[in-house]
């Protein structure tokens, strides 16, 4: 056994403060990462310091042509929020696929970016829809946020506050999940921009991570169907093979999911 500090701060600064003076500190949420890799003794903070308590990290609000979420509302509050379902439709629909309901009613949208799993459902949304991870340091455009599997630009102690995503046209995600995990295996979400312009990150597939499909985007901007996307098929040299699947099977994954987002663009 080791031993391990708990803390509630009742503010940001004071949550700051506490990782400062800790010996080997970690910020904990929704702790759908963390405590499972705790429980496999792969990870012994000296400090735990919860943050899912602070009012000024909890929220969606929709505002003219922005939408900002809390780092700590979890998926079930993304998935639940009217006004979202309004705004970002296909943001709205992803949170509510993401893992189990006890999954959702704990895990949180800044926990989930943080830890950048290459299979995390929210990456493709953020990419997609050119969003802004805030955090209590600077903010970060998304396409500059990604540097590889689990990995980001965040520095030690640096915590995520919110995300803003600019209200799209239209906008759709569809996944391709593993039957066990309910990770996706693949995932796109389609965007069309108000400015004209479509946007299609995915998740789940690539070797290097989140990315956007530009020949897909191409495709689209030329015609926003389905069938627009029988186009040379994403290169499986960039996707990940395992024993889950190929790395040609996930790049056709790749094509399938997105041409049932665009199908589903609303």
């Amino acid at each position: 056994m080791y031993e391990t500090h708990y803390h509630r701060p009742k503010s940001l600064a004071e949550a700051a403060e506490i990782f400062s003076g800790a010996a080997d500190a970690r910020y904990i949420s929704g702790g759908q990462t963390l405590l499972p890799t705790m429980k496999q003794r792969l990870a012994a903070p000296s400090d735990l310091i919860d943050l899912s308590k602070l009012a000024e990290l909890r929220g969606v609000t929709v505002a003219g042509d922005t939408v900002t979420i809390g780092a700590a509302t979890t998926h079930a509050e993304v998935a639940a929020s009217a006004d979202l379902k309004k705004a970002i439709p296909g943001l709205a629909t992803l949170a509510g696929t993401i893992g189990d309901p006890a999954v959702r009613h704990r895990g949180t949208i800044g926990g989930s970016l943080a830890n950048n799993d290459p299979a995390a459902d929210y990456p493709a949304a953020v990419l997609a829809l050119d969003a802004t991870i805030h955090t209590n340091r600077r903010a970060i455009a998304a396409k500059d946020f990604s540097t590889g599997l689990f990995s980001t630009v965040l520095e030690d102690g640096e915590i995520v506050t919110k995300v803003t995503f600019p209200v799209p046209a239209k906008s759709a995600y569809d996944k391709f999940r593993n039957p066990a995990s309910r990770y996706a295996m693949a995932g796109a979400f389609v965007a069309v921009m108000k400015d004209g312009s479509v946007r299609v990150g995915v998740t789940g597939a690539g070797s290097r991570g989140v990315f956007r499909a530009t020949g897909f985007e191409q495709a689209l901007q030329a015609r926003l169907a389905p069938e627009a996307l029988d186009v040379p098929a994403i290169d499986p040299a960039g996707m990940l093979s395992d024993i889950h699947g190929s790395a040609a099977y996930r790049a056709n994954l790749v094509r399938v999911t997105a041409k049932r987002a665009v199908a589903a663009l609303r």
